[in-house]
């Protein structure tokens, strides 16, 4: 086997939808470029994905999953209120059955795969410092992931130092981070940007709760990584990728990966697509639907789903709506009716899942109302379509700031629900040329990003090189063990 082929990169990543999702894509680019990858799930999801999982790896004989468990019940849902609960236990049951995993996966011929070399390379979420610990404690090298975006890493690597200054808590509960923050090396003058308003209030109204201090954590903790990996691009976040280039011990901005390498979408999900979205879209005026889909994890009240009902329809505006099972709980199914009542013939369809970039791709689509999680964040900025920001949590509220007031291809609801406020911003969002253009023109520039010779093309072949430079160090290494245990 060449020494370029043995580079073999394990990839894992958190078993959330938006994180598979990435991490899949990135995968892809990695088998393009020769490397071998496995792919480590949960054992939860890699049975939810049956033989979807094993027809993408069959097509590929460099591409494996496996699967380890996450600690928790076969019947835990894993929904959002539960990610604390989850993150633990990967932390600790899954922590001990991935060093196990990585331990063997070091040996040629492993039980798993004896046509795959050892493992040379991890690639692990960047919020799971547990996963690159242990990688460099067996001696496998480790890079650290993270599928927000580079603004979002920012923020939560800050927390601690404004923490320490005394910008955190705010005093009496007020106080707003739009303004410029004294005192923590690097944060006034990035605040002062004009071009990069930033929205905190997400992270430091609620820095105390635990998921938070586990990211926060974590983005300290990726400081000690070999490298850290973004799925962005320079011409979108510039600044921000310049001011963790000063933090951590390298950076990569190689996306959007969803255009560059793009997986099969059947592989890539958790749920299972609506197979009628695209002849409903086929039967529908160009430009004239608004997609609405609020992601993975988001849920909402029975208020909140008819204040955006009674919005939407005043809109005039055929629209299609992502209304997942498990998004309203036990008002579920009084609200698909109701849905589906107010609709009328052909005026929308509510599935429960939906091929997304196919979707947005869609010449009949208009606008995207979104959650604005930075997988959807970034496939409506890869399509050019204008987008409404309804932000749920973690880093959302920072990237729909950054599509209402630094990209300007959208408008930011925040965090209002109310149908006045809805009809009002979609209407504007399908209106609005100057909103268009902006998507339009913003399009037009990543796309020349991701293109030879583009920047995040030019960073993936940096990064491969990378892993390859990383990947020889481990074997040569292992050579020399082998020769003095001999």
């Amino acid at each position: 086997m060449a020494e370029a082929d043995m580079a073999h990169v394990l990839v894992f990543p958190v078993p959330a939808q938006g994180h598979l999702n990435s991490f899949l894509h990135f995968s892809t680019g990695l088998l393009r470029a020769g490397l071998h990858v496995t792919f480590l799930h949960t054992d939860h999801n890699l049975r939810r994905l049956g033989a979807a999982a094993r027809e993408a790896a069959a097509a590929s004989p460099r591409l494996r999953f496996l699967s380890i468990p996450d600690g928790l019940p076969d019947d835990d849902p894993r929904a959002v209120d539960g990610l604390p609960r989850l993150v633990q236990a990967l932390s600790t049951t899954g922590a001990a059955a991935y060093r196990d995993l990585l331990a063997s996966l070091r040996r040629r011929g492993s039980a798993a795969n004896d046509e795959f070399p050892p493992v040379t390379c991890v690639v692990a979420d960047g919020i799971m410092p547990f996963a690159w610990d242990i990688a460099e404690e067996l001696g496998v090298p480790a890079i650290a992931y993270r599928t927000v975006s580079a603004c979002s890493v920012l923020a939560y690597l800050s927390v601690p130092r404004l923490v320490e200054r005394g910008e955190l808590p705010f005093p009496n509960g007020g106080g707003d981070l739009d303004e410029p923050v004294r005192g923590v090396p690097g944060m006034e003058s990035f605040l002062r940007r004009r071009d990069l308003p930033i929205q905190f209030r997400s992270l430091t109204d609620t820095y105390q709760d635990p998921l938070l201090k586990a990211v926060v954590a974590a983005t300290v903790d990726s400081c000690r990584a070999r490298a850290l990996m973004l799925n962005t691009t320079a011409s979108l976040e510039g600044p921000s990728l310049a001011h963790l280039a000063e933090e951590m011990r390298d950076v990569f901005a190689i996306g959007p990966l969803h255009a560059m390498s793009p997986a099969p979408a059947v592989a890539t999900s958790l749920w299972r697509h609506d197979d009628g979205c695209t002849a409903w879209l086929d039967g529908q005026a160009e430009r004239s639907v608004v997609y609405i889909s609020l992601g993975s994890l988001t849920v909402i009240s029975y208020k909140q789903f008819t204040e955006f009902l009674h919005g939407l329809v005043a809109t005039g505006y055929p629209f299609l709506w992502v209304l997942r099972p498990d998004m309203l709980g036990a008002s579920q199914d009084a609200a698909l009716q109701e849905a589906l009542s107010a609709l009328g013939e052909g005026r929308g369809l509510v599935v429960p899942w939906a091929p997304q970039r196919d979707v947005l791709r869609h010449r009949a689509v208009g606008s995207f109302l979104t959650h604005s999680g930075w997988n959807s964040t970034i496939e409506g900025v890869v399509e050019g379509v204008p987008m409404v920001c309804w932000p749920f949590f973690a880093d959302q509220q920072i990237n729909s700031r950054f599509v209402g007031a630094v990209w300007r291809n959208g408008l930011d609801m925040k965090d209002v629900c109310e149908r006045g406020v809805v009809e009002k911003t979609v209407r504007e969002a399908m209106e609005s040329d100057e909103v268009r253009s902006s998507a339009r023109a913003l399009a037009e520039q990543v796309q020349r990003d991701i293109t030879d010779g583009g920047s995040s093309a030019m960073e993936f072949k940096r990064l491969v090189g990378f892993i390859r430079e990383l990947s020889s160090t481990t074997s040569a290494t292992d050579k020399d063990l082998l020769q003095n245990q001999e």
